[in-house]
């Protein structure tokens, strides 16, 4: 038997349950999870690192992956424990492969493909991405063609799914992924890693505004652009420091905020309407930005638009929707090598599901 025939075996039992052990370790959070047919979370571990990192300002990669090290296996033993099935019960073994730090992304795959071997079960190379997407299949039915607009610290997308496990991607940032701006932004005006929940925080709580630009693009541009908003912050914080005048956090956060989640939606409200999507579907790290997840919510009524959001745990990095992303695979009887390497550039588009006509 090939590397290839060993995890291909018996990856479709229709008749049976299927549990899916998920590993992510594609930056700064070790989660472990075990899924039950894509939606029922039996486990789900999480192991922060966001104190360790604090002390730096911003994630330190080898750092990152000396910290999933040292709590991959214990993790692992303990999300099986708690999800009350045997070992041999598991159908698959998924984690990510991409994209993400490539030697986070290494810890994870090395101790995927050791438990895939150790139970005899085939391996699913899942993309970080369709795991955020798909973190919404956990709370709710998905309807096909839907729209997801994806924010986190690395990604800023709008991604049209016209089928189950199908991925185009119609807009993008051009510069700088969303997450990222709100954490440099909160660097500029004094706040600590990480910035986005400090700068949402205080962009609901001011009472004054800065006002700042808006980067639309062309006009039937999907893509997105931050640098130039994150530029105006900082220009008006040194014109400030120039006069002598006092700098509003407050307000400098609200101008901020707004000028971003106006573009989100409206961009993302366009699309559903040109591509006749059934649902909105919002997903990533940005996705607990409370002021996000207002101004969709009401926009979205207003437009006769159903909208998916995550509840907060399933938001940010989780191994939960590592497993929902997999089930997809795991349907259309798909795995990986066991020679897969970690791609911290994988492609979106490129992991959709291979259908044979």
């Amino acid at each position: 038997m090939t590397m290839q025939e060993h995890i291909k075996a018996d990856v479709v039992e229709p008749s049976k349950p299927c549990y899916i052990l998920a590993i992510e370790t594609s930056c700064d959070e070790t989660a472990v999870s075990v899924i039950k047919d894509g939606t029922e979370v039996l486990s789900n571990l999480i192991a922060s690192q966001i104190d360790t990192h604090q002390a730096f300002g911003g994630v330190v990669p080898e750092v990152a992956s000396r910290k999933h090290v040292e709590s991959i296996t214990y993790m692992l033993e303990e999300a099986v424990e708690k999800s009350g099935i045997e070992p041999e019960e598991l159908s698959a073994v998924a984690v990510t492969q991409g994209p993400g730090l490539v030697g986070a992304l290494l810890v994870g795959i090395v101790a995927a493909k050791s438990a895939a071997l150790a139970f005899d079960k085939p391996l699913i190379g899942t993309h970080h991405i369709a795991g955020h997407i798909y973190a919404n299949a956990l709370t709710s039915e998905l309807k096909y063609p839907c729209m997801a607009l994806v924010v986190s610290g690395g990604h800023t997308e709008l991604v049209l799914m016209e089928s189950e496990g199908s991925f185009q991607v119609i807009g993008r940032t051009r510069d700088d992924a969303v997450g990222e701006a709100y954490d440099k932004v909160a660097r500029a005006i004094g706040f600590p890693y990480p910035g986005g929940p400090h700068v949402d925080r205080m962009a609901l709580e001011s009472d004054e505004v800065t006002p700042l630009p808006r980067a639309w693009l062309e006009a039937d541009s999907y893509d997105f652009s931050f640098s130039g908003l994150k530029s105006a912050v900082l220009n008006a914080i040194n014109q400030a420091k120039m006069k002598g005048e006092e700098i509003h956090p407050g307000a400098i956060a609200r101008g901020f905020q707004e000028s971003v989640i106006e573009v989100l939606v409206e961009k993302s409200v366009r699309a559903m309407h040109q591509f006749k999507a059934k649902q909105l579907l919002l997903c990533g790290g940005v996705a607990a930005n409370r002021g996000l997840r207002a101004a969709l919510q009401e926009r979205c009524e207003r437009e006769g638009i159903e909208l998916l959001i995550p509840p907060m745990k399933y938001c940010t990095d989780n191994a939960a929707m590592i497993g929902a992303a997999a089930y997809i695979k795991w349907q259309h009887g798909e795995s990986s090598a066991l020679d897969m390497k970690a791609d911290p550039g994988l492609s979106l588009e490129h992991w959709s599901v291979q259908r044979t006509e």
